[in-house]
């Protein structure tokens, strides 16, 4: 493979889907969001912004059409297999 890949699960999720999964993996309620506020005193308005609220829709296009298997193709997958220490 030649030039930019993006190097992304096959299925693009959200914050709230990510942060839903990531509380299933870790066994750990995420009930409460942190109000914006508190995440602009303490990361500055522009950084929360820029990496917590901003969005793009990334998928894996090249990966996919050279036929590449993906070890983790879901964010559940992927989460458990980080979290248990494996790549």
């Amino acid at each position: 493979v030649e030039g930019p890949v993006n190097l992304t699960a096959p299925e693009p999720v959200t914050n709230r889907e990510l942060t839903a999964a990531l509380g299933r993996a870790l066994r750990r309620p995420t009930l409460l969001p942190t109000p914006k506020p508190a995440l602009w005193a303490r990361l500055g308005r522009e950084l929360t912004e820029a990496l917590l609220y901003s969005s793009a829709r990334v998928e894996p296009a090249l990966l996919l059409r050279r036929g590449f298997q993906f070890a983790h193709p879901d964010i559940a997958t992927g989460l458990d297999a980080v979290l248990a220490g494996h790549p």
